[in-house]
This record gives structure tokens, C-alpha cells and sequence, in this order.
């Protein structure tokens, strides 16, 4: 359920690209208006503004944006205009250069539908010349490549019907493999990253009625294991991922200061997907408005774009 709030009446594409290359006009940038068109149109808008934007002026959008805007707002702006497999594809190209690159990868490879993966393998490929594949695993290794490199790879049954028979089998493989502390055993891999959502799903509901503990207990035997807080990211993200995103944004607006990149990406990327269920998944948590945690932590046109596309305000 998404949280972007569209106009009963939208203009023309031609329109909204005359009206931002207006807000670039002048002595200076109208940012306002930048967010009351680009905040309140859907992917397949967005896409038509940029493609009348280049007939009408010859100029990426993007590309104006980018000169236009500065910091945290243009970062958001920039994510949020881009074609969701074109914005994921330039996320996981980004996760290669920095120490997100386990997290922000699993968050794409699990987060996504099997046929949303498979357009941002192919908008990866057209924009880098290579494929996602290759790319992770050149950039991973050891038990982050066995296990990075097939989730990026698989494409995974969508349908809801599930086999308990399966379920109680694989249940039963997994707790052995976490027992005997083989977190990278092929077989603990093959099961997370092939089955569908909603096998995967009465796996772990037998593997909790059977053995006692949920499996992301099981596997908080080193809190200090970076790979098995990725095991436990990566569960999370197939099975709940509006819990999963919900800790991501706690834990980005925490006490410790805004960590800017993952509320930027999680907003981005979730608003016209999923935000109705994380935001009530933190309300839950944290017992405050996903919006009064964002105002607290943010401000200027940073915090009224993330604030628009979250549904906070009116159209």
C-alpha cells in the first residue's frame, strides 16, 4: 500500500516539465514546486514529465535536477524521479563503492517481486555493461558471495500456495545446519534464496512450532557475526519486509544521529509500494508517528519532500 498522494487532476506531461524548467529559471530554484510535481506523480508519470522535459528542452532532467539541487534534498529527488529498476539498479551500483553493499543488495534481491528483480537486472545491464551478477560477485566473498550471489540470481515463484510436507523437511535441514553452526552450508543458502515467499513462510512457521525459537533467534548465536546479521536481514526482508524497513528507519532517525542515506533510500524506494505498512509497523514500535520522527530529525525541503512522499500533508 503506497503512501504517495496523486492529484485528482494531473497536468500533461508537457505541462509539468514547462513548470520545472520554470522552478530552474530565475535567480533562484523554486524548490516548492519541484516537490508539488515530482512528490505527487507515480512512476509512469514521472517517466512521461522526463521524456517531454528532453523533447521540449533537449536536457536530461535528471541532469537539471542535479544542478539545480544540493545535499540530502537533491538525493531524494533525484531517487524518487528515477524508473524503480533504474533507481535500483543505480543503488546496488552505489552499495559496490561503499559498506552498505551487503545490505543494500539483500534489500533488492529480497524486498522486490521476482519480475521487479528481473527489471532491475536489465536496467542494470543497459546502464553499466554488465550484469548485477557479475558485479556482486566480484565485489563480495566468502559467505556474502554464496549467499548474495544467488538471491540477485533467482527468480522466485510468486504464487501462495505452499507444500508443508516441504515445509517440515527443509525446517528440519535448516535447524541442523544452524546447530552445527554451518551458516554458509549450501543447503541453508539454496533454501533461503530459491523458495517462494510463501514457502518460505511455512518453513519457518514449522521450524518455530517444532523446535521452540523463531529462526532469527537461532541466529543471534554471535550478535557480533556480521554475516549472520545478514542471514537475520535477509529472513526478515522475504517474510516481513514492513518490519524489516521499519528497523532500517529506527535505526537511521535513532539517538545517535539521522543516518540520511537509509532513510533516503528506504523512503525512495518504499513510497509507492509498501510505506502504509512500515509506517504502521513504527507506529507499533516506537509508539510515534513515522512523520513526528522524521520532522524531529530533518528539515528544510529534505524534510518536506520525505514528509510528501509518506502521505503526511495535503495534495
Amino acid at each position: 500500500m503506497a503512501t504517495l498522494k496523486v492529484p485528482s487532476h494531473v497536468p500533461s506531461p508537457s505541462e509539468d516539465a514547462e513548470q520545472l524548467q520554470k522552478a530552474f529559471s530565475g535567480w533562484g530554484t523554486n524548490e516548492q514546486l519541484i516537490i508539488d510535481i515530482l512528490a505527487h506523480r507515480n512512476a509512469a508519470q514521472r517517466n512521461s514529465i522526463r521524456k517531454a522535459y528532453h523533447e521540449a528542452y533537449g536536457e536530461d532532467l535528471l541532469k537539471c535536477l542535479e544542478k539545480e539541487l544540493t545535499r540530502d534534498f537533491e538525493r531524494i529527488v533525484l531517487l524518487f524521479t528515477m524508473d524503480p529498476a533504474e533507481r535500483d539498479a543505480y543503488l546496488a551500483k552505489e552499495a559496490t563503492k561503499n559498506s552498505s553493499i551487503h545490505l543494500v543488495l539483500m534489500e533488492i534481491a529480497c524486498a522486490r517481486s521476482s519480475y521487479a528483480l528481473l527489471d532491475v537486472k536489465k536496467a542494470y545491464h543497459a546502464r553499466y555493461k554488465k550484469s548485477l551478477e557479475e558485479d556482486v560477485a566480484h565485489h563480495t566473498s566468502g559467505d556474502y558471495r554464496k549467499l548474495l550471489v544467488p538471491l540477485v540470481s533467482t527468480f522466485r515463484y510468486e504464487g501462495e500456495e505452499s507444500d508443508m510436507s516441504l515445509a517440515k523437511s527443509e525446517a528440519k535441514i535448516l535447524h541442523e545446519k544452524i546447530s552445527d553452526k554451518q551458516y554458509g552450508d549450501e543447503e541453508l543458502i539454496r533454501i533461503l534464496t530459491t523458495r517462494s515467499k510463501a514457502q518460505l513462510n511455512a518453513t519457518l512457521s514449522h521450524y518455530n512450532n517444532s523446535f521452540g525459537s523463531p529462526i532469527n533467534k537461532d541466529l543471534k548465536a554471535d550478535p557480533s557475526d556480521q554475516f549472520l546479521k545478514l542471514l537475520r536481514s535477509a529472513i526478515k526482508c522475504l517474510t516481513t519486509s514492513e518490519k524489516y524497513f521499519e528497523k532500517v528507519l529506527r535505526q537511521a532517525l535513532g539517538k545517535s544521529g539521522t543516518d540520511e542515506w537509509a532513510l533516503t533510500r528506504v523512503v525512495a524506494t518504499r513510497a509507492e509500494v509498501d510505506m502504509v505498512r512500515i509506517k504502521e509497523a513504527y507506529q507499533r514500535r516506537n509508539s510515534v508517528p513515522l512523520d513526528k520522527a522524521i520532522a524531529g530529525d530533518t528539515s528544510g525541503d529534505y524534510e518536506k519532500m520525505l514528509l510528501a512522499l509518506i502521505g503526511a500533508g495535503d495534495v
